[in-house]
């Protein structure tokens, strides 16, 4: 993980841990924290067009990386939980990705990998 992404990490650890919630944090409850705030995230462009979630007034654009902030730091507590290594998970699945979607027979289809 980079430096940055530690830092963060151990940030939100220390936290958590000054306010004792770290009996709250169980791998469940952060999956369950993380998807609330993924759908908090998804509404703030929900009936949104393609234009306006392309040109968000800078007020939106606050709130809405507040939201982005909720989901890192809820998927960083989560990977700390399950000790996994964010970054090196992260590769792996470009490279994962890579395999299931050649370029030569994905480029500019919205297909699934099993449909190319």
């Amino acid at each position: 993980m980079s430096r940055d992404l530690d830092e963060l990490q151990a940030a939100q650890r220390a936290f958590a841990q000054e306010r004792d919630w770290g009996q709250f944090h169980t791998p469940k409850n952060l999956a369950s924290a993380l998807a609330v705030e993924a759908a908090e995230l998804l509404e703030h462009f929900q009936w949104l067009t393609e234009e306006q979630s392309r040109t968000l007034p800078d007020d939106k654009r606050v709130q809405v990386g507040e939201e982005i902030a909720d989901v890192l730091l809820y998927l960083l507590q989560l990977s700390d939980k399950l000790q996994i290594d964010v970054m090196e998970a992260a590769w792996r699945k470009i490279g994962l990705n890579a395999e299931k979607y050649p370029v030569d027979r994905s480029k500019g289809s919205i297909r699934k990998y099993s449909d190319i």
